[in-house]
C-alpha cells in the first residue's frame, strides 16, 4: 500500500500499532529519537544533528542576539541598537526556520510508525534505502528547499527589518551608535495619521499618489492598446516601418528619455515653450497657447509627468496586446459583420474582452508599478516644485518621499519605514484582489 492510498482511505490500527505510533510521535519531541524508534538510524542522527547544530548556535549567537534585540543596546557610542535589531531578525528567522523543521519531524515519524504498522517492508530502514528515496521521491524538496531557504534571506530578512523600524524611533534624533534606538510600540503610525506636520503631507502626497497611478497608468494602457488595434488592421500598409517607429520609446534607457524630456519642459530655455508652443500658435492663428511654467508651477509638472509617462509606458502594453490580437481568430468578426456589427461593438464586445481576459494581470502591474515609480518623479522634476511640508515636494509620490524621508538632512527612517509598510499593503491587497478575480490565472479542467 503506498502512501497515497494510506492518506486517502481510513485505516483502523490495532491497539499496539496505535501505542506504537503515539510512542514514535512523542519520542519525536526529541528530534531524531521518533526516527531511532522507527530504525530510521540515518534520519535521526541527521534530524539530532540539527537539534545539536541549533543549540550551538543559540548559545555562541542566538542567545545574544535576542537579547540585543530586546533591548537594542544599553550603553550609547558601545552598543549599535540598528545592528542589533538585525542580528535579531536574523536570529528570529533561524528560529522560524527551526521551529519548520521541529515540526516536519514530528510529522515525519508519526507517518513512517503508520506505515510500519501497515506494512514494515515497505518502510525504508536502511541508510542506502533512506537515500535512494529522497532523490527518488523528495527530489523536488531538494530543488526548491535551498530556494526558500535564500528567499527567506534575502527577501523577507529585509522586509522584516523595515517592519519592525517603522516600531521604532530611528530618526535624526537617535542616530546609532551615538545614540540608542528604542521600542516605541505604534507612535510613529498613530503620529503619521495625528499630527498635522505629517497628516497633511501624507494625505497631500498619498493623494497625488492616487491620481498618478491611475492617470499615468491609463494613458499608457490607452495609447498602447489604440496603436496596437489600429497596426493589426488589414489595411495598414508598412507595418514592420510604423512598428519599429512605435518602439522607439522603448529602445531608449527610460532615465535617458526622463532627462532629456526635463530639459524639453525647461520653462525658460525648453524646446517645448521655445519651439514646439510657437509652432502650433502658427498654425492656429486664431488661438494663442502661451509658454507654460512646466517645471514651476505643481499643476502643469503634475500633467508633464503624466503626459511622459503614457509615452514612455505604451510600447510595451502595444507589443504585448499586438500578441493577443494576432490569437483571436478572423471568423468571430467575419460573424459579427454578418450580424451586423459596427467596428465599435466588434471592439467592445470581442476585441476588449479578449485583451483583458488575457493581460489583465499584466495590466494590474502597470498599475503597481506606477504606484512606485521612482524614477519618472525623481529624475523630472525631483519632486517639485514647492513643497507640502515634512521635505515632501508637490509632485512626490509616496516612494519618493520615503527617500527624502531617509537621505535629507534629517532623516526620518522609522516614518519612512512605517509608509514602506503602507505601501506595500495597498500594493498586495489590490494585486491579489485583482488577480483573484482575473480568469488569467484560472485552470482549465
Amino acid at each position: 500500500m503506498d502512501d497515497t492510498a494510506t492518506e486517502n482511505t481510513k485505516v483502523e490500527y490495532s491497539a499496539a500499532d496505535k501505542k506504537r505510533i503515539k510512542k514514535a510521535t512523542w519520542l519525536s519531541v526529541i528530534p531524531g529519537f521518533g526516527q531511532f524508534y522507527n530504525q530510521q538510524t540515518l534520519k535521526g542522527i541527521l534530524f539530532l544533528g540539527l537539534l545539536l547544530l541549533f543549540f550551538i548556535e543559540m548559545v555562541v549567537f542566538g542567545a545574544g542576539a535576542i537579547e540585543g534585540f530586546i533591548t537594542l543596546g544599553t550603553t550609547p557610542r558601545e552598543d549599535h541598537s540598528l545592528f542589533l535589531l538585525i542580528e535579531g531578525v536574523l536570529q528570529l528567522l533561524i528560529m522560524v526556520v527551526f521551529l519548520i523543521f521541529y515540526g516536519a519531524q514530528i510529522l515525519d515519524a508519526n507517518k513512517v510508525a503508520k506505515l510500519n504498522a501497515l506494512n514494515p517492508k515497505n518502510v525504508n530502514h536502511s541508510a542506502k534505502e533512506i537515500i535512494k528515496n529522497v532523490f527518488d521521491g523528495g527530489f523536488p524538496y531538494l530543488l526548491t528547499v535551498p530556494a526558500y531557504l535564500i528567499m527567506l534571506f534575502t527577501i523577507i530578512f529585509p522586509v522584516v527589518v523595515t517592519l519592525f523600524l517603522a516600531f521604532t524611533n530611528y530618526n535624526f534624533y537617535h542616530i546609532p551608535p551615538a545614540t540608542l534606538i528604542d521600542w516605541t510600540g505604534l507612535e510613529t503610525f498613530t503620529s503619521i495619521f495625528t499630527l498635522s506636520t505629517y497628516r497633511d503631507t501624507f494625505v497631500s502626497v498619498l493623494s497625488w499618489t492616487v491620481i498618478w497611478t491611475v492617470m499615468a497608468t491609463t494613458l499608457q494602457l490607452i495609447i498602447g492598446i489604440f496603436t496596437a488595434v489600429v497596426m493589426n488592421q488589414s489595411f495598414i500598409r508598412g507595418k514592420r516601418f510604423f512598428g519599429v517607429i512605435l518602439l522607439l520609446p522603448w529602445a531608449v534607457p527610460a532615465f535617458i528619455s526622463i532627462l532629456t524630456f526635463s530639459n524639453m519642459f525647461n520653462p525658460s530655455i525648453g524646446a517645448i515653450n521655445e519651439q514646439v508652443i510657437p509652432f502650433l500658435n502658427s498654425l492656429i492663428p486664431f488661438v494663442k497657447i502661451p509658454a507654460l511654467a512646466w517645471k514651476t508651477n505643481p499643476f502643469w509638472t503634475k500633467v508633464a509627468i503624466i503626459l511622459i509617462q503614457g509615452w514612455l509606458g505604451y510600447p510595451y502594453i502595444y507589443v504585448l496586446v499586438t500578441g493577443i490580437l494576432q490569437s483571436i481568430p478572423n471568423d468571430w468578426y467575419e460573424a459579427a459583420s454578418i450580424d451586423g456589427g459596427t467596428a465599435i461593438q466588434k471592439f467592445r464586445y470581442i476585441t476588449l474582452p479578449h485583451i483583458f481576459a488575457v493581460a489583465a494581470p499584466i495590466f494590474v502591474t502597470q498599475y503597481t508599478g506606477n504606484f512606485n515609480n521612482f524614477n519618472m518623479i525623481y529624475l523630472f522634476n525631483e519632486g517639485g516644485p514647492g513643497s507640502v511640508g515634512s521635505g515632501a515636494g508637490s509632485t512626490d509620490i509616496l516612494i519618493s518621499w520615503i527617500y527624502k524621508l531617509t537621505t535629507g538632512q534629517s532623516p526620518q527612517y522609522n516614518v519612512a519605514a512605517a509608509v514602506t509598510i503602507f505601501i506595500s499593503i495597498v500594493v498586495i491587497t489590490i494585486s491579489m484582489f485583482v488577480f483573484s478575480r482575473s480568469r488569467a490565472f484560472q485552470m482549465e479542467d
